[in-house]
């Protein structure tokens, strides 16, 4: 039995638009190569020695025919282009319809039952940057003691309070009472308290951020593994996608360095069963802010600390390196988009350079890793470990 599965999600780095793409208004998206474009190409020797350039033309990053890992591309049948469906179908579980999203804010039976439940009425109740909407109703909310809440692209029930004036505790209470009511067509993805401190002019988000996420609703190949007496470690935003579901051990991180750092702490710790990661700067800080400079450079980065990890590999450990979406950050949307994401598949006992070719859903990926450890998947998927197989 291989030892360890080590899945890393680049959260948000498609690699072409998906035949559906119109769809979402997204036609044209490609996250990397059209950051590479925007750039003039990019520098990433170590993914183009797995075969990244093997599974599209992307400016600097060149085919290569002896690639060490294993290439392909996947879709997602999931509806939607969130984390939460992408990460839930990488499990094997498939999502029939979007979670839903507030362009216009939400409507009057979920934010009047809010604030019958908590006995406060709210500020905002609109799409928002959250760094812009305390700076525009952070002084009224202090004044008046309403908390702020707010939406975003993604399917979300955001809560921003002032530490001083909303404890977080409490804060913390009322978002469990929004998550409780957040059920049936308004079961949106999370529901976030965002703490901030300081005075007008210059309040600051805390990093007493909590998600309190929709659970997976049945098992994903994380419980499944679990259930068979695995190691399953999370890190990153992993536990709040899953809803804490699945896993044996939880680590969060605070930036994509801090990830690859813990990721190489837990790589040392952990002999066997599967170490889950999510690098969500690409997405959080780059995509969304359509900036395909540190985009670029996060990759660049990213590229130049993938041999500390692959120098850690056991003989029989198998590295997945995918995405959940895209966010292309050079179209003017600033949304996530609907995008194929990449595949490699790297280990010193499997095969290496398979085009593994265009897979039809991204639970391809969690039926390879239920074959790999010898368990029952979730029935969705078709594994690819018998191609990789040496």
């Amino acid at each position: 039995m291989t030892a360890r599965v080590i899945l890393i999600i680049l959260d948000a780095c498609g690699i072409g638009a998906l035949p559906d793409a119109h769809l979402y208004n997204d036609q044209g998206s490609n996250t990397i190569a059209n950051t590479a474009g925007a750039v003039g190409g990019l520098k990433l020797p170590n993914l183009e020695g797995l075969g990244l350039g093997n599974i599209d033309a992307i400016s600097g990053v060149n085919p290569n025919p002896q690639a060490t890992a294993n290439f392909g591309k996947m879709a997602e049948l999931s509806a939607g282009k969130d984390s939460t469906s992408g990460h839930w179908e990488i499990m094997g579980l498939i999502t029939q319809r979007p979670f839903p999203v507030y362009p216009n804010g939400f409507p009057p039976e979920v934010i009047q039952a809010f604030e019958k439940a908590t006995g406060k009425k709210t500020l905002g109740n609109k799409p928002a940057s959250g760094t812009e909407i305390i700076k525009e109703l952070g002084e009224e909310h202090v004044r008046t003691g309403k908390p702020i809440v707010y939406t975003s692209a993604d399917s979300v029930f955001q809560i921003a309070a002032h530490e001083d004036v909303i404890p977080v505790n409490e804060l913390y209470q009322m978002c469990t009472t929004a998550r409780n009511l957040l059920v049936g067509e308004h079961a949106v993805v999370r529901v976030i308290a965002r703490p901030f401190v300081g005075a007008p002019g210059s309040f600051k988000r805390t990093e007493r951020r909590k998600d309190f996420s929709l659970p997976p609703p049945s098992d994903a190949v994380l419980d499944i593994l679990k259930k068979n007496g695995l190691p399953v470690v999370g890190l990153g935003k992993i536990e709040d996608l899953f809803a804490g579901k699945g896993l044996t051990h939880s680590i969060h991180t605070r930036n994509n360095s801090d990830g690859v750092d813990k990721l190489i702490e837990v790589v040392g710790e952990f002999k066997q069963g599967i170490i889950f990661i999510n690098l969500v700067d690409f997405d959080m800080l780059w995509g969304h802010r359509n900036n395909p400079q540190a985009f670029a450079a996060g990759l660049e980065e990213f590229d130049r600390r993938l041999p500390e990890v692959t120098d850690r590999l056991q003989k029989d450990d198998v590295l997945i390196i995918t995405a959940d979406h895209g966010c292309d950050p050079t179209t003017p949307s600033t949304d996530h988009s609907r995008e194929y994401v990449p595949l490699l598949v790297y280990g010193q006992s499997i095969a290496r350079s398979k085009n593994l070719g265009v897979r039809k859903s991204f639970a391809d990926v969690g039926a390879t890793i239920a074959d790999i450890f010898g368990v029952n998947g979730t029935g969705q998927g078709k594994s690819f470990f018998e191609e990789i197989k040496r």
